[in-house]
């Protein structure tokens, strides 16, 4: 079983939740809750894995506060 880190958003015009895996082109989906959208993220990574392993092009490592003046 494999492991993938997805960054999720808000769009503030839709109130879509949005998501995608850091460096897996195509991989990415949203949806009106958070449930659907974990649903819908392992359904494109499921279809994309059939063409096997992605070489994944970057790597998630975490997030930064920035604070400005």
């Amino acid at each position: 079983m494999k492991s993938f880190t997805a960054v999720v958003e808000r769009d503030p015009q839709t109130g879509l939740f949005v998501g995608y895996v850091p460096g897996f082109p195509g991989a990415h989906s949203q949806a009106t809750s958070l449930d659907e959208l974990q649903s819908n993220l392992k359904e494109v990574i499921e279809m994309l894995l059939e063409d096997g392993d992605p070489g994944l092009q970057a790597e998630f490592v975490g997030t930064q506060t920035i604070k400005v003046a």
